[in-house]
């Protein structure tokens, strides 16, 4: 539902401390610290216990403390804790604010887009979901989506499709925009019987178009029954003797059985309607514009991509991570980021 936007699992910035660079000592109240960023225990505490609700509204029970999955879910939160504080500071250096003004005008389309303009329906929902008032969703959900927007689009505005890319795209995925020779035919896929097929054959010749929608809807083992057997097929869309067939006999002429003895084990009659129409290929330049779309879209997730990683990789040194004893993650990005590095050299 659209009225769980606040269901974002430990997407928060409850963050203490500010943007900024060196390192701050841990002091006893915190679990970690980021450059100047201290990261309390209770912002840690506030995301497992919204963790929880979200377990219960899943129908799940909450992992108990102690076990590999409890230690999983607290792992993530600090990972996201760690993330949050990076991603704020960064963007402070980038000369991003977000604004009390700002965060209203999102939050006043929030609600009326999902809650019909409600502010009670607002804060009822934000509850259930762990936000006790409208302060926590101004500063644990919207500047957190807020500031991530706003580096997002420094980061992708720069970036620029060429036409040689549109063009070498266009080359490597031809057979994207080339549509098939087909044909219109009407046929009979009649069954196992050799005779059968001779009889319906025959009977077709001197009937028509009479004999056709009489025929098929009586001995057709498909769904071309119930349209007088006609259909059109794509070139290589079928079996191979049914493909060579409809794409190389005279139009208007009822071709004698064949069997198909790869697929359908079984007798065909069929009858080409027309000419073979020509496969044909969309210009580049009626696709352009799409193509251009699609490698900026990939190029701008790359370049969002690239910033994660070297902004992860830009606190792996000098200390400006420090973990409380007990709260650093198995799966540290600092250490993935370094073990990955080591091993490219």
């Amino acid at each position: 539902m659209r009225k769980s936007f606040v269901l974002i699992i430990l997407a928060a910035g409850i963050l203490a401390g500010c943007g900024g660079g060196g390192s701050a000592k841990l002091s006893s109240a915190d679990v970690a610290v980021v450059g100047s960023t201290h990261i309390k225990a209770n912002d840690l505490t506030t995301l497992l216990n919204r963790a929880k609700i979200s377990y219960q509204e899943a129908g799940q029970p909450f992992p108990k403390q102690g076990t590999t999955n409890y230690q999983a879910v607290r792992d993530r939160a600090m990972t996201i804790l760690v993330e949050q504080a990076e991603l704020n500071q960064k963007a402070a250096s980038m000369g991003i604010t977000v604004t009390d003004a700002e965060i209203t005008k999102r939050l006043n389309a929030i609600k009326k887009q999902s809650f019909g303009n409600s502010e009670k329906k607002l804060l009822a929902a934000a509850k259930k979901q762990g936000y006790d008032n409208e302060a926590q969703l101004r500063n644990d959900v919207v500047r957190p989506q807020l500031i991530s927007e706003k580096v997002q689009q420094q980061i992708v505005k720069n970036v620029k499709v060429t036409d040689a890319e549109v063009q070498k795209y266009y080359d490597d995925n031809k057979s994207q925009y080339q549509s098939p020779a087909s044909r219109s035919v009407r046929y009979i896929l009649v069954g196992k019987s050799k005779a059968t097929a001779q009889s319906v054959y025959q009977q077709l010749v001197k009937g028509g178009d009479k004999a056709w929608c009489t025929l098929a809807k009586k001995y057709a083992k498909d769904a071309s029954g119930q349209n007088c057997g006609k259909a059109t097929f794509t070139k290589g869309q079928t079996v191979p003797i049914f493909d060579t067939t409809a794409f190389s006999a005279p139009a208007h002429k009822v071709v004698k059985p064949f069997y198909d003895a790869t697929q359908y084990k079984a007798w065909f009659v069929i009858e080409p309607l027309g000419p073979v129409k020509p496969a044909t290929a969309t210009p580049e330049k009626q696709v352009a514009a799409q193509i251009r779309q699609t490698i900026l879209g990939t190029k701008q997730k790359q370049a969002v991509s690239d910033f994660s990683a070297s902004l992860t990789k830009s606190y792996c040194h000098g200390s400006k991570i420090r973990y409380q004893v007990g709260y650093t993650p198995a799966q540290d990005d600092c250490t993935a980021t370094t073990t990955n590095a080591t091993s490219t050299q």
